[in-house]
């Protein structure tokens, strides 16, 4: 038997990334004693390792902006299983179905497996290869030779080490910086929440909600349950709200449609769409007029609620005051209650005072972290771990305006789907013909990548290096931690590398900014701060907290890091909710659309992978269409039933969809999920369904820059055929019951 000191057992158990126990179970035997064989070997394999023995890998999920813990099983070097890390304190061990499907997008059939080079017009879809040095060299010259303020770098808010150095390589250029956005980040409203934060507490900071110790929950717009923030973390927490022995929590949700979470609520109240923030100040006018709460004055809080009438805003949300009353009591008569305002109030025009009005709620009840367990996402624990913010949309339309008006010669697309995302109407796509070179980094064929001069074949998060400070974490400070489970499947490259290598081969300014020979050393140099700090990890040996960090799949703080909001200026002023402003004339366009978030492809980039495209949408039980969900009354004016082809136009364009009737939305709106309608993304996304981002306005906020995808109005019209929808269960007797006059609920 080799002896093994504990700095190489250390060493050992962090490169393979075993969690479950704590420690690599290494085996007894030699592998002198095996016959020799040919496997598929591991990122970096232990010497003790066994033909058919399995490692867990512990890493991070990159399926969502969220950062759960995961643990890979990888056998022969082949990656199996993913599952939820449970030494994780943001999801404990849990995992959503996107997670589950990681293994998909590493063994996706399409995946983009060579650099491809456009050799003919482009979108023509003419590509020869090259290889790596060719490539980086040629790029590198064009960087040299084109004028640094005409370079672009659009990104979405994907691995926190691939913004960091991009930063570093722009700035290094003299080039402005790279422009962050993507549809998740907006569906999740954080440039909104972050201003809100910042205008109530001063804090640009993402609320925290600690659901899981309150007594009644609030939920405006919050499909917390579904693809909000952090989904799987505030499952966790919901459940423990639901299972306490004494006193099981209450939810109440305030929104148009009856979505998965809100099916969980003990109430559903279908308020119009963009009164979600009066409804909260009409409580708040309630709680505060009435004197109702636990040891709280409302001295102080009589101005915010001054211009507020109750009676005004029960008309306009369809609320009655009575019920307004009777949810004011419920709210202001326990000990901890928690008002939630979730990713639908931010996708209206008035959405940054609609959060304001939401968070307001909590500070009427008193301290927000005592009495309401409303808190800020800790700060980063050093310079070096701070986490890039989202840009708005309007930031998007800048970018367009600049393309349009030939001030781009170079644009960089990293892990960003923009022709796709944005509506048809922001233009984005003739702005692209203005540009004289588009370079895209992908690990599948998009729409974008479709459009670009060169396409860089990219790592999966299963084949390379990373890490990520959790963003809005949950109690702890977290720094997760991302490793190789597999050697990589083809002739790709992780961008942070390229960024790098790029930068050593233009020198200067560039290279200096960016020192490091490789993505590892570059992820050291970002936790050296964290030896210093009480967490899990506790040892001051560079080495050994490397392996243990990789083992454990991450450092946490020891204690709880959230901030308690401390109300600031924005709390000593009357606060006001105007009303929500759609596109479309009412005469013409009489139904407010709600794009759906899809719990299987969030903002639509995991459309390409089977196992979510089978996966029952949680309340219709829908799957590889695109529907439009109707309410029973507004079905029976437009004399179409579930099947029926039906053609959905907005001011910005039209679509057609598959009815579903549907009982739990109101009569005057109509929603429509979000992620079918690829013209690419690989065999089982391709010419599947449609887009319904295509035919949204693209209006933003004047105060916040947000894009309010919730702003548009549309009209239905039948269009004569029928097309099955594929469904789980069969809806036979709920129309029969219908037909009868019968409630179907």
């Amino acid at each position: 038997m080799n002896e093994m000191n504990r700095r190489d057992f250390l060493k050992t158990s962090g490169k393979v990334g075993a969690v479950a126990a704590g420690m690599a179970a290494l085996s007894g035997c030699t592998v002198d004693l095996q016959q020799p064989v040919r496997m598929e070997m591991y990122a970096q394999a232990p010497e003790q390792t066994l033909p058919g023995e399995d490692f867990w890998f512990a890493s991070t999920c990159r399926m969502c902006p969220a950062g759960c813990g995961i643990v890979t099983r990888v056998s022969n070097g082949r990656a199996r299983k993913i599952e939820g890390n449970p030494e994780h304190p943001l999801n404990r061990g849990a995992l959503c179905a996107r997670g589950q499907a990681g293994l998909q997008q590493l063994y996706h059939p399409d995946r983009l497996q060579k650099i491809l080079v456009s050799t003919g017009a482009r979108g023509a879809g003419q590509w020869a290869t090259t290889d790596w040095e060719q490539i980086l060299d040629e790029l590198a010259n064009t960087i040299q030779s084109t004028d640094a303020e005409r370079i672009a770098f659009l990104s979405s808010l994907g691995a926190q080490g691939h913004a960091e150095l991009v930063g570093r390589f722009l700035k290094g250029l003299g080039a402005p910086p790279a422009v962050i956005y993507d549809n998740q980040s907006t569906f999740d409203g954080r440039v909104v929440l972050r201003a809100a934060n910042e205008a109530l507490f001063g804090e640009p900071s993402l609320p925290v909600f600690d659901i899981g110790t309150t007594d009644v929950v609030f939920g405006f717009g919050a499909d917390f349950l579904e693809t909000w923030l952090s989904p799987v973390a505030y499952g966790r927490a919901y459940g423990d709200l639901r299972s306490r022995i004494l006193g099981r929590g209450a939810f109440v949700a305030f929104a148009p449609r009856l979505s998965m979470t809100a099916a969980s609520a003990d109430s559903w109240q279908p308020v119009a769409p963009g009164t979600e923030g009066l409804v909260a100040l009409a409580l708040g006018k309630i709680i505060v007029d009435e004197g109702l709460g636990h040891d709280v004055s409302h001295t102080e809080h009589k101005v915010l609620y001054e211009h507020v009438d109750v009676t005004a805003v029960a008309q306009a949300s369809g609320v009655a005051v009575d019920r307004l009353a009777q949810l004011a009591h419920i709210f202001a008569d326990v000990h901890h209650a928690i008002a939630v305002p979730g990713g639908l109030l931010t996708g209206y025009t008035n959405g940054l005072d609609a959060v304001k009005a939401v968070e307001a709620l909590n500070v009427v009840m008193g301290d927000p972290a005592a009495h309401g367990r409303m808190f800020l996402s800790p700060p980063a624990l050093s310079r070096d771990l701070r986490q890039p913010a989202a840009n708005s949309l309007q930031d998007v339309q800048d970018l367009i305006q600049r393309m349009n008006a030939g001030d781009i010669d170079l644009l960089f697309v990293l892990d960003a789907n923009p022709l796709y995302e944005l509506p048809a109407a922001l233009g984005f796509g003739d702005a692209l013909a203005h540009v004289q070179k588009v370079v895209a980094f992908a690990t599948l064929p998009t729409e974008t990548t479709a459009q670009a001069d060169i396409i860089l074949p990219a790592h999966t998060y299963l084949e390379t290096w990373g890490y990520q400070f959790v963003q809005p974490s949950w109690k702890k400070a977290i720094v997760s931690a991302q490793q190789p489970v597999v050697q990589p499947l083809y002739d790709t490259r992780d961008p942070s590398d390229i960024i790098m290598a790029l930068a050593d081969k233009i020198g200067g300014s560039a290279a200096s900014r960016l020192p490091w020979p490789n993505m590892v050393n570059f992820i050291q140099t970002r936790l050296t701060s964290l030896q210093l700090v009480d967490g899990n990890i506790s040892t001051q040996d560079a080495d050994t907290f490397w392996s243990d960090w990789l083992q454990h799949g991450g450092f946490w703080s020891q204690e709880a890091t959230w901030i308690d909001p401390q109300p600031g200026e924005g709390l000593t002023a009357a606060l006001d909710v105007a009303a929500p402003v759609f596109e479309g004339d009412a005469s013409t366009y009489p139904l407010h659309l709600i794009p759906v978030p899809s719990v299987s492809f969030g903002d639509g980039r995991h459309a390409g992978l089977p196992w979510l495209q089978e996966m029952p949408d949680p309340m219709t039980t829908a799957m590889w269409e695109t529907w439009v969900e109707i309410n029973p009354t507004t079905a029976a004016e437009l004399d179409v039933i579930t099947n029926d082809v039906v053609k959905i136009t907005s001011p910005a364009g039209e679509i057609e969809a598959v009815v579903y009737v549907y009982p739990g939305i109101r009569p005057d709106v109509v929603a429509v999920p979000v992620g079918q309608g690829h013209t690419a993304q690989g065999r089982w996304a391709q010419d599947r369904g449609t887009n319904v981002l295509q035919i949204l306005a693209p209006i933003t906020a004047q105060d916040s820059g947000q894009w309010a995808w919730a702003a548009t109005q549309v009209k239905v019209t039948k269009v004569g055929s029928l097309r099955q929808l594929p469904l789980m269960e069969s809806n036979l007797g709920v129309d029969r019951a219908r037909q009868r006059g019968e409630s179907p609920l």
